[in-house]
């Protein structure tokens, strides 16, 4: 019979492994569904790798690409860690992208020195907002925040498309549905000229320093892990469970709002609907993928911007259809939690065996 058993306290060893070898493993998987394509394996990741390394343009793009992953997978990493399941990343992403176009298109005239951090703080707080919201009906009544999270993402897409068909709609706009766009000194500056990554990676790059240190050697820190780990037994040891998870959901929306304040003070200048293609869900997989680390999370978005830029390239180059990098995420993904689970568990082969040690077959 197979028994599962428990692990000891797996090594950094183990915990580095699993998320590296999961990426290596679905990288291979991934050449099953190339190789039934048509596509020759080698060259199609030779491509991929050329449109990722192969100059600094491509190096830009997912630099670019990987700058909202490491804000939404912070924003994902940060509230699992305190069990607070936030699944509305998305949702977020849109308020703080809407609160920097409502002050920074306009409506306060201010130098960039003024303007930017303004936009910045902004943005953050809309993002933040978005989390508490359904974590104190959590605390107070119960309500389960992967349901309210999640339902809030579509609440908030449909306010946006209103708010962009009408007070935030672009009067020079040709009528479509986008708004103003940021003024010049409210955009955040670039990092390389003629290159379309800016400055918000420096501060996602910070962030996730500064959440590693706090999480690692703060008073905050082990709060949050305690309220992770048991609940129950924090509040027994005297720690406020609910204004602990409040302020972790305040800190999760504020990050995922950034990203959403990057994209459009950063990169696009202004507000559409269909501003993200997803980086508020694609955010839980890369905190995952880095196992809820805040450093790991850079890591991991690292990887899958450099997938998603790469499979874009191949597309370009071989025919192949893009949507490989959809299925070399959710690969990774999958081998991480199989991965995760042989972190924690071994599994052992014998027969069962009754009181007083008698054996059962």
């Amino acid at each position: 019979m197979i028994r599962i058993e428990p692990r000891e306290a797996p090594g950094r060893a183990l915990r580095l492994g699993v998320p590296v070898l999961s990426a290596l493993v679905a990288l291979a998987l991934a050449a099953i569904p190339l190789a039934l394509a048509g596509a020759p394996v080698g060259r199609a990741y030779a491509e991929m790798a050329r449109g990722v390394f192969g100059s600094l343009f491509a190096i830009s793009e997912m630099l670019t690409r990987a700058t909202p992953l490491i804000f939404t997978g912070l924003a994902a990493a940060l509230a699992f860690r305190a069990r607070l399941w936030n699944i509305g990343a998305e949702g977020q992403l849109y308020l703080g992208a809407m609160a920097a176009v409502a002050v920074g298109a306009g409506a306060i005239d201010a130098p960039a020195i003024v303007l930017v951090p303004l936009i910045v703080l902004l943005g953050a707080a809309a993002g933040a907002a978005g989390m508490v919201l359904p974590t104190m009906l959590k605390t107070r009544f119960g309500a389960d925040e992967v349901v309210t999270t999640l339902l809030l993402n579509f609440i908030i897409l449909i306010f946006v498309q209103m708010m962009l068909e009408g007070p935030l709609k672009d009067p020079m706009g040709l009528g479509w549905p986008q708004s103003p766009p940021i003024l010049d000194q409210g955009m955040l500056p670039q990092l390389l000229p003629r290159m379309r990554v800016h400055s918000g990676l420096i501060l996602a790059l910070v962030l996730a320093g500064i959440a590693q240190f706090m999480l690692a050697r703060s008073v905050w820190g082990f709060r949050l892990r305690a309220v992770g780990e048991n609940a129950a037994a924090a509040r027994l040891a005297g720690i406020g469970v609910g204004r602990t998870m409040l302020g972790v959901a305040a800190l999760s929306g504020a990050l995922a709002g950034l990203a959403g304040v990057g994209e459009v003070a950063g990169l696009k200048g202004y507000l559409t609907a269909d501003l993200s293609p997803g980086f508020g869900y694609t955010g839980i997989v890369v905190a995952m993928l880095a196992g809820l680390s805040p450093v790991g999370v850079v890591v991991s978005a690292l990887f899958i911007a450099s997938v998603f830029v790469g499979a874009d390239s191949m597309s370009r180059a071989m025919g192949v259809s893009s949507y490989l990098a959809d299925l070399v995420v959710s690969m990774s993904l999958l081998c991480v939690l199989i991965g995760g689970f042989f972190a924690r568990f071994r599994l052992r082969l014998g027969r069962n065996t009754g009181p007083g040690g008698a054996r059962h077959g």
